[in-house]
């Protein structure tokens, strides 16, 4: 297939910068109008409206009758990709279209999508460009695959992480679920969590209208690592009927980050957004982190889930405004109750007897869920080699193991190499 920019080394220096871009849009629109019949003009360019592009290679994976390729954009680049297919009975390599540069079209609905290949610096990237043939033919699109964009989103957890290079998101398809049953917390607290989100997400919404209850919702989890905040948040998105966002902060979080990630989400409310980490915003956007909360509409339909390991270092202004987050909840080490609970879920009575089981529960005082599921590992493994458990031992190294993670000090001496016990 001909593509629209063909060039040779004499015509290199025309594709630079914005007389580049401004010349390859052009072609696009004369190659569209002379393909349709119809004029077209530019809508977007390289806006952060993520859920269309999933939208157009969904079509493009699954060949869309009503999504058309229209023409390669530069010579000799990429026409086709391929991925890893790990969700398959038999995972394998699929080739498939690229929607780098290339340029797709709904006909019928009059838009166009293409993404302009462009060096940054050293660096290759894509220019995001949204195309139709009039303001009422993008309203009316938008309009269409609005419940579209919502259901597919339901099925997946949409993933963002702020790199160096900006936001970074991706789509992973919800397959293994975590059901509210595998959710180990004290009896009043996970009622009190789980029917929050039911009122919340109820499609006639009576609770929040007969009590005139502003539709948004923030709470926080709180609490040393390994104790289930994760496995609640994930227990959340995969049990709630609602598209859920999981967004892991980093010390490249910005307010430019902070507005596409909020876009994002009012666009596909009713939603979960589930903030990873939240003490580690830095210290330079946490003020327009907050006024984004405190925005008229910012937080309506969205239920924020923020997670932390050190509270002490949340901003007190998360928690010491309402309209934040509405509640906190501490995800404490499990007492004994859990740790029964959790070691009869794991299925530990394959590897112990009843009287180690007893003595597991007594003498893991102080473990977190993620400390007890690393000792599973190990005694199953000790299990599978030696047949048998040395469960004193194992539970020794495990509380070594423990305090050289709080220490984090090393020693070195005649009997030993290793972290001071």
């Amino acid at each position: 297939m001909k593509a629209i920019i063909s060039f040779d080394e004499k015509d290199n220096q025309q594709l630079n910068g914005y007389p580049g871009l401004s010349l390859t849009v052009k072609k696009i629109l004369e190659v569209l109008t002379a393909t349709y019949g119809d004029t077209y003009e530019l809508f977007s360019l390289n806006e952060f409206h993520f859920e269309l592009w999933t939208l157009v290679e969904e079509d493009s994976k699954r060949g869309n009758d009503q999504l058309e390729h229209v023409a390669m954009i530069i010579d000799q680049m990429e026409r086709r990709t391929f991925s890893y297919d790990s969700e398959n009975s038999d995972p394998i390599y699929k080739v498939q279209p690229a929607l780098s540069n290339n340029v797709y079209a709904y006909p019928e609905q009059g838009v166009a999508f293409a993404q302009i290949p462009t060096m940054d610096g050293a660096h290759l990237t894509n220019i995001e460009c949204i195309f139709a043939t009039s303001a009422f033919a993008m309203e009316q699109f938008l309009a269409s695959i609005k419940e579209r964009l919502w259901q597919k989103s339901r099925n997946e957890l949409l993933l963002f992480t702020d790199g160096m290079d900006g936001l970074n998101h991706d789509q992973q398809p919800i397959t293994k679920t975590v059901k509210r049953e595998d959710v180990l917390l004290k009896k009043e607290m996970k009622e009190e969590i789980y029917q929050m989100l039911d009122y919340f997400f109820e499609e006639d919404r009576s609770f929040f209208n007969m009590y005139d209850i502003p539709y948004k919702r923030g709470i926080l989890l709180y609490g040393p690592p390994g104790n289930g905040k994760t496995t609640l948040a994930k227990s959340i998105a995969h049990t709630v009927d609602a598209p859920a966002a999981y967004w892991q902060i980093t010390e490249f979080t910005s307010s430019e980050s902070i507005s596409q990630v909020f876009q994002m989400a009012n666009r596909l409310a009713p939603i979960i957004l589930i903030i990873e980490d939240i003490d580690s915003m830095p210290e330079g956007v946490r003020s327009y982190f907050l006024n984004t909360l405190d925005g008229a509409t910012s937080k309506e339909g969205i239920f924020l889930i923020g997670t932390t390991n050190y509270p002490e270092n949340i901003d007190p202004g998360l928690m010491n405004r309402a309209g934040r987050f509405d509640r906190g909840y501490e995800f404490a080490l499990p007492d004994k109750q859990l740790r029964e609970q959790y070691i009869q879920t794991k299925k530990f009575d394959l590897l112990l007897s009843s009287e180690q089981l007893d003595l597991l529960v007594k003498h893991s005082e102080g473990f977190s869920f993620a400390q007890l599921n690393e000792l599973f590992v190990s005694c199953a493994l000790e299990k599978h080699q030696k047949g048998e458990v040395d469960l004193h031992s194992a539970i020794q190294r495990m509380k070594k193991d423990q305090k050289k993670g709080k220490t984090g000090k090393w020693q070195d001496n005649h009997s030993q190499l290793g972290f001071h016990e």
